[in-house]
């Protein structure tokens, strides 16, 4: 799974010369927590809820009402935006961006392709790839099948197993742990328990077997 795969291309941008207060309007209208500062087509900077909280006066500053707005008033993105944005390549495997959002501390990456902004992905898009890559909104069973002696064609023996009851295979997460690998399933039917027998019967040591919400 790449990136592009998985990043919101339909953005909502800024120019660093707009002013704080709408770049927070279009926040709410969109219900986005973060936007891309675009100048004459290049990334130049991201504003996020965070740094506009940042800029607001403190509670117990000693200025007026009518202070304080005149200052929000005055201030554009370009005052408060991050300017050393972490980007990444709309090609790159997702993998690479929970990487660098790791290792930067950062909930977002702007996608770059040839300098252009071409997308955005976020740690809510990330999860969301989870969900799908774990096959969570397929619904049906969840098995878990601790291998004790991990050898080649292993998958392939379970894969056959299931086929030959006519189950089907919808994803498949494969663990290797310290403590030994574990293999598990997402299969189509939901009666868990029949499969966990199936696979049982055939030798296997199944850890669990739970029908899971579509």
């Amino acid at each position: 799974m790449s990136v592009k795969d998985f990043m919101a291309a339909e953005l909502v941008t800024v120019d660093p010369q707009t002013k704080i207060f709408d770049a927070v309007d279009l926040m709410k209208k969109h219900d986005i927590h973060r936007l891309p500062v675009v100048k004459a087509d290049k990334l130049v900077g991201l504003i996020t809820e965070g740094t506009i909280q940042e800029a607001l006066p403190s509670t117990t500053t000693s200025l007026s009402v009518y202070e304080t707005n005149y200052l929000l008033n005055k201030t554009v993105v370009a005052d408060v935006m991050i300017e050393k944005v972490a980007t990444i390549d709309p090609d790159a495997q997702l993998e690479d961006a929970i990487y660098k959002m790791r290792q930067k501390n950062v909930n977002v990456l702007p996608v770059l392709k040839d300098d252009q902004v071409v997308g955005i992905i976020t740690n809510n898009d990330i999860f969301d790839a989870f969900l799908k890559i774990t096959g969570y909104h397929e619904g049906g069973s969840r098995i878990q099948i601790a291998v004790k002696e991990d050898r080649k064609g292993l998958l392939a023996e379970v894969a056959k197993v299931l086929a030959d009851h006519d189950y089907d295979i919808l994803t498949v997460i494969i663990d290797h742990a310290k403590t030994g690998t574990v293999m598990e399933f997402q299969i189509s039917s939901k009666d868990a328990e029949a499969i966990s027998q199936v696979l049982t019967d055939a030798g296997f040591n199944v850890q669990r077997a739970v029908v899971t919400n579509p």
